[in-house]
């Protein structure tokens, strides 16, 4: 009897979109998760998945990191597609005035089962019109730039990733592995998403958002003045933190204080001193100390106070946190 012919599925084809200072991660990341899902399938018996490439308008495109990159150039608009990944990176803002190149991405994406951004690339996707009305989200840095540059969307700060329909964002550089992931375990499941995750080593969902990489980062404003105060508490913080006292720390009457330092930093100082002492929470937990111990050492006075520093600021409480990255959780 004749036998009967095998079929082999065709691969997804997956656009990775480039442009002149392109963030390399943006790109480099979410592209080795696919091939590393072709990688494990094939090492399994089974086809490749995904036939992920790099496109950009010509056939090299510069990241911002000096590395250039050997891209595909931009096919055309009604060519078959499954997913179209719109990095970012510092040359996003010249790639937002890039009519074409704008274009090109809102044709695409008619064509695209699902479109997704890395990091900045939310600002090139947020031009074409098709982030309007939907759940985005974007670098931390940039998060108030973009929500006045693009009042019809509705931004989140934290998460790592959002899925809105079939429009998908992520946060800052890395956060594209995240969102990666998450679209292997929802087209083949999640056991081959995480084994790419322990591949790679990395979290297949990570905890918390990205609030948690970027808490102390956000007082640095430039002010020498007040980047030195947060030297200063980051050395005392077990000691009287109290607004008197880092008005007198800064050599400023109470109200002046007050007033400089929400200008400089966006925030006011009891917030700033909850952001210090949770970054220094997080980095004694790292080390394998003991909760109790850092809360006495970062003078949260409780540990039902650290507790509820840690959920509002990072999304995971610190016994949460120090099991997912101490080398010693037995305590």
């Amino acid at each position: 009897m004749p036998k009967t012919p095998r079929f082999t599925p065709e691969p997804r084809r997956i656009e990775i979109l480039a442009f002149r200072d392109v963030q390399l991660l943006d790109v480099a990341g979410p592209l080795q998760v696919f091939a590393t899902a072709n990688d494990l399938s094939r090492f399994a018996g089974s086809p490749a998945p995904y036939d992920p490439i790099v496109v950009a308008e010509g056939t090299m495109a510069m990241s911002s990191a000096g590395l250039g990159l050997a891209t595909h150039v931009l096919p055309r608009p009604r060519s078959p597609l499954d997913t179209l990944i719109v990095a970012g990176g510092w040359g996003v803002h010249s790639a937002c005035e890039n009519q074409a190149l704008v274009g090109w991405i809102k044709s695409r994406a008619r064509t695209a089962r699902r479109v997704a951004s890395v990091c900045s690339g939310a600002f090139l996707l947020a031009k074409t019109g098709l982030l309007d009305g939907r759940r985005a989200v974007t670098h931390w840095s940039r998060c108030r730039e973009f929500a006045e540059r693009f009042p019809k969307v509705r931004l989140e700060p934290d998460p790592i990733f959002v899925q809105d329909g079939h429009v998908w964002t992520s946060a800052g550089i890395t956060a594209g592995i995240d969102l990666s992931l998450a679209m292997v375990e929802a087209d083949l499941g999640g056991e081959l998403a995480l084994r790419v995750a322990r591949q790679l080593v990395v979290f297949l969902k990570r905890p918390g958002g990205q609030a948690q990489f970027s808490a102390t980062l956000a007082l640095q404003h430039g002010n020498a003045r007040f980047e030195v105060l947060h030297a200063w508490i980051a050395e005392n913080l077990a000691g009287d933190l109290s607004v008197p006292e880092l008005a007198r720390a800064s050599g400023m009457s109470e109200r002046s204080f007050v007033r400089h330092y929400s200008v400089a930093t966006g925030t006011t100082p009891a917030r700033a001193v909850e952001q210090i002492r949770v970054e220094a929470a997080r980095r004694s937990l790292e080390t394998g100390l003991p909760v109790k111990r850092v809360t006495t050492r970062c003078g949260f006075g409780s540990e039902e106070t650290m507790r509820r520093s840690f959920l509002r600021l990072l999304g995971v409480s610190p016994q949460a946190y120090r099991q997912r990255f101490s080398p010693d959780v037995r305590a």
